[in-house]
Formats: C-alpha cells, structure tokens, sequence
C-alpha cells in the first residue's frame, strides 16, 4: 500500500471516531446526569382519618350494657283461651274435685293466683283456700304443661244444692273478659261456706292438700 493510500484511511478511521463521539448519548436525550434536572414534585398532605362510624348497638334492652332482656317480660297471665281445662273427681265423699289447666297455645304463659270457680247456674263463686304466690312467683306454663288446683266440696248439711258441673276463668290481674271452660262434676254438693279452691300448683298431690 502506498503511503498516500494508507495516510487516507487512517484519516477516515480519525474522522469516524470524532463523528461517533459528538452523537449524543442516551442518557442526555433522556435529561440524564448532564441534562436539565425535572422540577421535584410537589409533596402530598397525609390523609385526613376517616370519621369513626356509629357507635355499635347497645343491646335491646336500652340500657346501654349490651344485656339481653328479661327472657320472662313477654310472659302473659294464661287465661281461658290459653288452656284445656278438666275436673276430676278426687274423693267422692266430701265431692272434691282435682282442677287441671294444660298449656294448649305456642308460648308461654303464668297460671296466676286461684282459679275462679263456679257452680252450673247457682250464684256466687268458691273461695279461695291458702296463699297464691306473687305474680313474678307464679307457675310458668311452657306449651304442654299444666298445673292443678283443688276444688274442695263437703257433705250435704242441708244448707245447699246439689249441681252437674262446674265453670273456670283464670285471674289475669286484668279487665280481659274471658269464656269460662266448663267441666261435668255430677254429684257435686255446692254449700255456701264449705266450697273452696287453692291457688295453682305444679303437682296434683299438693293441689289436695293445701
């Protein structure tokens, strides 16, 4: 090679480093180390706290404790609508009768105090025999239970009539009116003051006895 040809290609090998190295690099294109710096961006107030939600629910009751109610406060006084009522001959001597009431409805009720007992189309009523406890003591009658009453009679003393059948409205300490339930007593010997009735009892033993 000829020392003009060589000189030429050393010259264009020069020439294209020098055009290589004016090109700009990526990283000034892109605003890199050398180029423009961008703006720093504006910084963001934290997020206020959400509202707290209402406040949870403080039970039924209303008392604010969260306690469930008395399970008992929507027990009613049982009346006649409520019960099946019998009368059974208990001792044919003194015509006593053992009085039973059977829970017939879907809920709970209380047999309060005495029965209120009468007799087929004589007037007045039996009088009540021993102490009935208190409404909140009363006996709680889920459907199907019953509780037992006794009707006391006496022997014939000449001073009152003989009837077929007796009536029953339960106390409901209230004005409800009420159909009486009947029951056959035949035989049974009404007096003015040897007829008596005890208040509702769980079992049929104590029920004559009282």
């Amino acid at each position: 090679m000829s020392t003009v040809r060589r000189t030429a290609v050393l010259l264009a090998a020069v020439c294209t480093l020098a055009l290589t190295a004016c090109e700009p690099t990526e990283d000034d294109a892109a605003g890199g180390a050398g180029g423009p710096t961008a703006s720093p961006a504006k910084s963001v107030s934290p997020t206020k706290p959400a509202t707290p939600s209402a406040s949870p629910d403080k039970g039924s009751s209303g008392d604010g404790d969260g306690s469930s109610p008395d399970p008992d406060y929507d027990v009613f006084p049982c009346s006649t609508y409520d019960v099946k009522f019998t009368a059974t001959l208990a001792e044919p001597t003194t015509s006593s009768y053992l009085l039973k009431i059977t829970n017939k409805g879907t809920k709970a009720c209380r047999a309060l105090g005495h029965p209120v007992v009468t007799f087929g189309d004589l007037d007045g009523q039996a009088t009540e025999r021993g102490t009935a406890p208190g409404i909140e003591d009363a006996i709680r009658l889920e459907p199907g239970e019953s509780a037992y009453a006794g009707l006391m009679g006496g022997a014939d003393d000449g001073k009152g009539k003989t009837v077929d059948s007796i009536a029953m409205t339960m106390n409901t300490e209230s004005d409800l009116e009420q159909t009486p339930l009947k029951a056959p007593a035949p035989g049974l010997y009404v007096s003015p003051d040897m007829n008596s009735v005890t208040p509702w009892v769980g079992n049929a033993e104590d029920a004559l006895s009282l």
